[in-house]
């Protein structure tokens, strides 16, 4: 079955192929492109909905023709057509659903709309090496910090998740109190490269008692607070700036690790999937890598240009769908708010 996927949620506009004839139903891939909008936001310091929106609704065709003469194939030759429904930003979704809901009528073929989580969720299936079902997955992204059993294929059972703001969003916030660039991720793991681990140390929040949940926005208001109180001191050079910096990343990252160990000695389960734009971060890979040592464990994640939103995981998680016996009900959706755990089960699962 080949399957488009078509990833339009913020501000990636994503397209590709996914064939489930190909490699025993692993890998089948046969092509995948990405445009970035982070240059047009960045002018801004974060996404302009309105902006994004249009941006999408000039790249997604020719990032769909561009995909399919890579993969050699005519539009008459897709199975189906999956795209992402949400969560994201409403107009972003609208077009990629009106999108794949066209080109499907005019193809007569099935047409499904996926959660962008599970795309995520999914990604590391992508890989030479999957990850066997049942394991433990951290998403950590921009809009979401989530720890979720997953069993199976829409059998996820969330164990744990920000209150405040996610990972990815409080390193933007911290990026912007440095008088970095957007996004905020990878200029503040740049700069925490020159940065003294000894200078501060700021604190892991909600790790001194149980539960898996996140909080992030204390840890703001304490990077903050250190950034005021040098600038009052007339200390805050370029290696003050990197040294905050590196206790941010630092904080961020044992705070991850220390609730992924939780949740592995919860479940009892030795599998650890990462995925989402904050799984690039090469502090919390290392320090993954060495907690998952400990327990025997091993660490799953997507490749590096699949960390980020992509059409490859919604063409990948739509197939498996599809191949389930899922279909839209002839209305395209688009669904800003989406809770994961509310996704259903399959009735022909795989």
């Amino acid at each position: 079955m080949r399957v488009l996927g078509i990833e339009t949620s913020c501000d990636e506009t994503g397209v590709a192929l996914y064939d489930t004839s190909v490699n025993d139903n692993q890998g089948g891939l046969l092509g995948d492109a990405l445009y970035s909008q982070v240059a047009m936001h960045a002018e801004y310091g974060g996404v302009v909905p309105e902006l994004a929106s249009r941006d999408h609704t000039r790249k997604l065709l020719p990032l769909i023709t561009q995909v399919l003469d890579e993969a050699g194939l005519s539009r008459q030759e897709l199975d189906g057509i999956a795209y992402t429904a949400g969560p994201g930003l409403v107009g972003a979704l609208m077009v990629g659903a009106s999108t794949a809901h066209g080109m499907a009528r005019a193809l007569g073929i099935p047409v499904l709309g996926v959660h962008h989580m599970e795309g995520h969720l999914l990604a590391p299936m992508l890989e030479d090496e999957p990850p066997a079902f049942p394991f433990v997955a951290l998403l950590v992204s921009g809009g979401h910090t989530q720890l979720v059993e997953v069993q199976g294929l829409g059998r996820y059972q969330l164990l744990g998740e920000s209150v405040d703001d996610a990972a990815g969003e409080a390193f933007d916030k911290a990026a912007k109190m440095l008088g970095l660039a957007y996004p905020g991720g990878p200029q503040v793991a740049r700069l925490a490269e020159q940065g003294d681990p000894k200078r501060f140390r700021f604190p892991r929040p909600m790790t001194d008692r149980p539960g898996l949940d996140f909080s992030f926005s204390g840890l703001k208001t304490h990077t903050l607070t250190a950034i005021r109180r040098l600038e009052a001191d007339g200390e805050l050079d370029q290696q003050a700036r990197a040294d905050i910096a590196r206790a941010f990343e630092e904080a961020v990252a044992d705070t991850l690790v220390i609730k992924c160990r939780r949740a592995l000695d919860q479940t009892g389960l030795k599998r650890l999937v990462v995925a989402g734009g904050v799984s690039a971060n090469q502090r919390l890979r290392e320090r993954l890598a060495q907690e998952t040592a400990k327990r025997n464990a091993r660490a799953f994640y997507p490749r590096g240009r699949f960390c980020t939103d992509n059409g490859a995981m919604i063409a990948y998680v739509g197939a498996q769908r599809l191949l389930a016996g899922e279909r839209d009900a002839g209305t395209m959706l688009a669904i800003p708010r989406w809770p994961l755990e509310t996704l259903t089960v399959p009735s022909k699962a795989l």
